[in-house]
């Protein structure tokens, strides 16, 4: 009976050892670099890296976009309050009264010269100041 015993605990014990042979051939190929899960490892390993820097790159896009966006609501609340000032300028100006039409005048005919020089001249448009960015100019006095 102790035969029959030794031989089971020698089967047994020769049945481990090859299954441990056998997983270790298994965890050998699944390490490999090539084509095993080293591989799949490595390749996301790779990913990984490119998407952090892609993530990087586009951090730093979002902060350009940022300041450019904080820069251009600066300049409009800038022309905001300009404007605000050319309104309340525009509306503290004196009406001026309506012009009387000349006695005996018919269209077509030109003025004289008394007329012309008594007659207001309106300026050209004056030229926007080096400090004003809205790009526009604003009219001039008179």
């Amino acid at each position: 009976m102790t035969l029959v015993a030794d031989i089971l605990i020698f089967l047994a014990a020769a049945t481990a050892a090859f299954y441990c042979f056998v997983l270790a051939n298994r965890l050998r190929r699944l390490n490999r670099l090539d084509d095993g899960l080293g591989a799949a490892i490595a390749a996301l390993s790779a990913q990984v890296g490119d998407l952090t820097r892609a993530l990087e790159q586009t951090r730093s896009g979002a902060r350009a976009a940022a300041d450019t966006l904080a820069d251009r609501t600066g300049e409009a609340e800038r022309a905001i309050r300009r404007l605000e000032l050319l309104m309340a300028a525009l509306n503290d100006l004196p009406e001026a009264p309506p012009a009387a039409p000349a006695a005996g005048r018919r269209s077509g005919t030109t003025r004289t010269a008394a007329a012309k020089k008594a007659a207001p001249r309106k300026s050209a448009p004056r030229r926007a100041a080096p400090g004003d960015d809205t790009g526009r100019s604003a009219p001039g006095p008179g």
